[in-house]
């Protein structure tokens, strides 16, 4: 049953059912509510606002034109959204950058968003951070300006398995630790008074023909890559120098790695939504491909690579990687 209190202003006539509205809280006309929403004590909702079903806002709140609010997301008290970067006194935007909050997300009390960005799926932002740039789906952000501190449920490597021994001398290290469906590898080292070297070979650590390569470099700690699944690429990574984490999502379970050493690398089969992050400064990520370039090889929405693992029988996608 929708309920509004006393001493709430809803002029809206586009509230769902079941949505409670407390005290001192005003809803514009133009402004569309869907269905269990709970809208806390002094909200404020603007018209061209959009929210899903089963939405929290807590106390203190506003939203304003141009926001859209997916379903069962929760915001905090006193979250603070912005819809103008360079607001000036009675000077009007046109149109309105969107700012869209995904499906599942919760924003910490008292943070803050830039206009125009977009919050991704299950994300997780922190108290009192500044989010300035898109946050991908899963992620965690914390501090001012905001980065990624980590990954929701990500799995870290050390719980997949029994971490191996490093190498000695020339031996020639066989582990693999599954990852989900990805998997990480201690690749073969060797060591003498002349320093180190460690390889991998085709169809052994590298499982499928490599066609091209590709190197990351001068990447800023604050910015991530990857962030995309291909539908029948597989990928091999190394980050030479330096480190960086590596997040893998196969639709089913999230896992986490910290690439730092040449010595070890993970295998990204298809439909495997992948993620690089915490660059180090003098970091250089080595990727092995086993197909050239195809820019419609690429899934670069993380709801339609969820769409896709859906509707794609395990039978197909174990045919995909075994390609």
């Amino acid at each position: 049953m929708t309920r509004f209190h006393p001493t709430a202003l809803v002029e809206s006539g586009h509230v769902g059912e079941g949505t409670l509205v407390w005290a001192y809280a005003h809803i514009l006309p133009g402004a569309r509510i869907g269905r269990d929403c709970n809208i806390c004590d002094h909200t404020f909702i603007e018209n061209d606002v959009i929210v899903g079903d089963r939405v929290t806002i807590k106390c203190g709140v506003q939203l304003w034109d141009g926001l859209r609010v997916e379903d069962d997301v929760f915001i905090g008290p006193n979250a603070t959204f912005t819809n103008d970067r360079f607001p000036r006194s009675k000077q009007h935007l046109a149109e309105y950058p969107p700012t869209i909050i995904k499906r599942g997300a919760s924003i910490g009390a008292n943070a803050t968003l830039a206009p125009g960005i977009v919050i991704g799926e299950m994300a997780m932002v922190g108290a009192g951070a500044v989010v300035t740039h898109n946050a991908p789906p899963h992620s965690k952000l914390a501090g001012n300006p905001a980065r990624i501190i980590g990954y929701v449920d990500a799995t870290p490597e050390e719980v997949c398995g029994n971490a191996a021994p490093a190498a000695k001398l020339v031996e020639e290290v066989h582990d693999a630790t599954p990852l989900g469906e990805a998997t990480v590898y201690r690749l073969p080292r060797a060591k003498d008074l002349r320093g180190s070297l460690s390889f991998g070979e085709i169809d052994r650590q590298v499982p499928f023909e490599v066609k091209r390569y590709f190197l990351v470099f001068d990447v800023a700690s604050e910015h991530i890559r990857g962030e995309h699944a291909h539908r029948t690429l597989q990928q091999f990574l190394v980050c030479v120098a330096g480190r960086c984490n590596v997040v893998t999502d196969d639709g089913a379970s999230r896992h986490e790695v910290v690439l730092d050493s040449p010595a070890k690398g993970v295998y990204i089969p298809p439909m495997v939504w992948a993620t690089q992050y915490k660059f180090t400064r003098d970091a250089v990520l080595l990727v092995l491909a086993s197909e050239y370039y195809d820019a419609s090889e690429y899934i670069r929405d993380y709801g339609d690579f969820l769409a896709l693992r859906r509707t794609a029988s395990p039978t197909s996608i174990d045919n995909l990687a075994a390609r």
